[in-house]
């Protein structure tokens, strides 16, 4: 079975994001929905598809994508299922409604058609009563998680008489070409994501309040060093809506059985209950539990006694920052109210999920990865436990004369996982209590760094960053917070560039599968060097930096950046001096220090001249004036790219770069390329002829025009034209010849002087201390 064409039930959010995934791969895809009132019928549909043009979180990754998309009703257009291969539901959660599409639909299918709904509360047993046979055994549910191009969750269940071919269409094509990290779920109540996912956030929730926690000390400790995303509770409430959040949790109330321990977290909290009836509710209001009036504004937080929102400081919790770094054991084992939140809500959801196998199947490994891929947990709840250690968790259960779920009593003296040279295994659920270990086995092309390097050992490691050698290859993997470079992450780099041929391997790749591939370089590092006036130390720092990845571009071997989630700034440095690049669909790329007052000083700004001239196809010894003028304005405005093609278009991939549509997919495709291409495609960069004074004097002049407009601030236009300096070559006569080295030297002059200027170092400042641009 091959799907090729699509149609897509509901235009909602999620029908909408669907669709917009499909239409993302390359494949041609009908919207539906209700016909409208008035001159434009499908109005309803439309709506949804602008949705998916919000550019604070756009749905298409560009236009092309866009125009696959074919809007339509029920009414009129219900009968292109005729040729579609997969029809997916996505409308209102109502039985009845869905019963009578269906019936609709049967008559309409052919008998090869897939059909799916996108529910997460109605059991599949009875969206098929009253179904045909054999359209019941084209059946499924396909549950996508909400933004559904950036989640990478997909729960799949079967019902009793789907067939196996249908599951494992499904299964590929929504793994390998939507890009979805595909967990088969039982047909239980809320899956695995929800059911663990929201459990955690209403535990957090209700001892927050328990225990008379501040939301902004609250999110300091339920985010990070917790290993969850930074938003912690409150600010995740805000981000989904609170009025949103609270029907999800009456939903997942309405279906769990009395007994579930989430009805003891699911109860309403009166002060939510008069935010929403105040219209506080969260982000898409503009208040919930944060407050911010506009975005050079101070953020507030709401006071739970005055009811009024306050200005507050981000809360400097050692303890949590320990745990962030070393470990969330160190938070469990602080004695202070900030150990004591953190361990009242991890052993609750950890013994939640335990208690779930086998009700929800027998394989810990599934319940995690609902966890990673559908809520961005670094690590799963069974990961975690492992990391706190099983007899921990049991010990202090019985101290305080707990319930022990029955597979941790099954784990007790051991793990759920463990791995040797050949494979990571995970624990499964066992009926009689033996111990059961399975490999991990997934899709062939897919493999994450983050299990494979468990059956490795690093050549070379520091607190920042490891390499491998992995099928007789080096791979690079940064692992500081956000990934952020320093020099110790540069020389990791170095060291494994310098072994790759003593050692006899066939290449380098640069890869992580953490949430994002590189932040840029470290910037409280550049602040202690502008603290101590160790500009000297900076400038070796630069220097050691282009001299590493100078060294990528000119191996004599192959060298792949693999990277994914942010690739920004001196990360995007390192993606750029790459011999080939394979990224990631959703991969965001580009050169952003303009931003905080400093110029791409690792041979960004460099790359970027060069890259325009040859996207511009000018020779190197002819005016290169228009690619210097495209330079100026991709670094001064600091634009990024949020998507592959739009990257190409800026100049910022080459066209011989590729991209995949699964993260996890990206290391197996950067081996393969090494191993088709075993010689090195090393950038030949000549001699350009530099514009100089006058072209240089234009881009002065422009920063200064748009300055008097209200453009750009004072400090915009000091960068700016440091900036054009670097891609004009200054106070030079035009048609001066310059080497790369030359444009590695001005980048580090222009990056030396705007660290020294009041201006830098309060850009600087305010991101690192407020964590917002200054606009000054």
């Amino acid at each position: 079975m091959k799907i090729n064409k699509v149609a897509v039930i509901g235009s909602g959010t999620m029908g909408a994001g669907i669709a917009g995934q499909v239409a993302n791969a390359g494949i041609e895809v009908w919207l539906l929905d209700l016909p409208s009132e008035g001159d434009d019928v499908n109005a309803i549909a439309k709506r949804g598809l602008e949705r998916l043009k919000d550019p604070d979180m756009p749905g298409l990754m560009s236009k092309d994508a866009e125009a696959l998309i074919h809007l339509g009703n029920i009414r009129d257009d219900l009968a292109v299922v005729k040729d579609c291969d997969w029809v997916a539901e996505a409308v209102v959660e109502r039985l009845d409604i869905k019963h009578q599409l269906y019936a609709n639909l049967a008559m309409l299918l052919p008998e090869t058609a897939i059909l799916t709904s996108n529910t997460s509360t109605i059991p599949i047993s009875l969206l098929t009563q009253g179904m045909p046979d054999s359209l019941q055994q084209r059946f499924a549910i396909t549950h996508f998680f909400n933004p559904v191009r950036f989640m990478r969750l997909l729960e799949l269940v079967r019902g009793e008489h789907t067939r196996d071919d249908v599951m494992e269409t499904l299964e590929l094509f929504c793994e390998e070409q939507l890009g979805k990290g595909v967990v088969n779920c039982a047909d239980t109540p809320g899956f695995l994501g929800n059911r663990v996912g929201v459990y955690a956030i209403q535990c957090a929730l209700h001892e927050a309040f328990a225990a008379g926690l501040k939301p902004q000390v609250a999110d300091a400790l339920f985010g990070r060093p917790m290993g969850i995303p930074k938003t912690g509770v409150f600010g995740l409430y805000d981000l989904i809506g609170i009025d949103l959040m609270s029907d999800v949790v009456a939903s997942l109330v309405s279906i769990l059985p009395e007994t579930d321990a989430f009805h003891a977290v699911s109860k309403p909290l009166p002060l939510m209950v008069e935010m929403i009836q105040n219209g506080q509710t969260g982000n898409k209001q503009g208040k919930g539990f944060y407050f911010q009036e506009t975005p050079e504004s101070d953020k507030q937080v709401l006071d739970f006694e005055s009811k009024q929102y306050q200005n507050f400081d981000r809360p400097v919790i050692e303890i949590a920052l320990k745990a962030e770094q070393d470990g969330v054991k160190n938070l469990l084992d602080d004695d202070s109210e900030y150990g004591q939140y953190a361990w009242r809500v991890l052993s609750q959801t950890l013994c939640y999920a335990a208690s779930l196998l086998p009700e929800v199947g027998n394989d810990p490994s599934a319940v995690d990865d609902a966890m990673k891929l559908g809520y961005n947990w670094i690590k799963g709840p069974f990961e975690l436990i492992d990391e706190i250690g099983v007899d921990y968790l049991i010990n202090r259960l019985q101290n305080e004369s707990r319930e022990i779920p029955a597979i941790l009593q099954q784990a007790a003296g051991s793990h759920f996982y463990q791995a040797d040279e050949t494979a990571l295994s995970r624990r499964l659920w066992s009926d009689n209590g033996e111990t059961v270990w399975q490999p991990i086995d997934r899709a062939v092309g897919v493999t994450r760094f983050s299990e494979t390097r468990q059956t490795l050992t690093p050549v070379a490691h520091n607190r920042v960053a490891s390499w491998y050698v992995y099928q007789n290859m080096a791979v690079v993997e940064f692992h500081s917070k956000a990934n952020a470079l320093d020099a110790e992450s540069m020389a990791i780099l170095n060291d494994a560039l310098d072994q790759v041929k003593p050692m006899g391997l066939a290449g380098l790749i640069v890869h992580n599968d953490a949430q994002h591939f590189s932040c840029g370089v470290n910037l409280e590092a550049v602040r202690g060097f502008f603290n101590q006036q160790d500009y000297d130390g900076l400038d070796k720092f630069l220097a050691d930096f282009q001299t590493t990845v100078h060294k990528m571009a000119a191996a004599d071997f192959p060298v792949v950046a693999a990277p994914s989630g942010l690739s920004i700034g001196g990360g995007f440095e390192v993606v750029l001096h790459a011999q080939h690049v394979i990224c990631h669909a959703n991969s965001v790329l580009g050169l952003v220090e303009s931003l905080v007052g400093v110029i791409p000083g690792g041979g960004g700004c460099k790359e970027t001249l060069y890259r325009w001239v040859e996207n511009l196809n000018i020779s190197a010894d002819s005016n290169v004036d228009e690619a210097a003028w495209k330079a100026f304005m991709n670094l001064g405005y600091g634009k990024t790219a949020t998507s592959p093609q739009l990257a190409l278009q800026q100049a910022m991939l080459r066209a011989d770069d590729s991209y995949l549509m699964n993260r996890d997919r990206l290391l197996a495709a950067a081996v393969n390329y090494i191993k088709q291409n075993p010689t090195a495609q090393h950038a030949n960069r000549p001699p350009l002829r530099m514009p100089g004074r006058e072209v240089n004097q234009a881009m002065g002049d422009w920063l200064d025009k748009h300055h008097a407009k209200g453009v750009f601030t004072p400090h915009d236009t000091v960068v700016g034209k440091a900036i054009a300096a670097i891609v004009t070559g200054g106070d030079i006569d035009a048609g001066t010849v310059w080497s790369e080295q030359d444009l590695y030297d001005a980048e580090r002059r222009a990056f030396l002087h705007l660290v020294k200027t009041d201006g830098t170092q309060a850009r600087i400042n305010s991101m690192l201390d407020l964590g917002r641009t200054l606009r000054n």
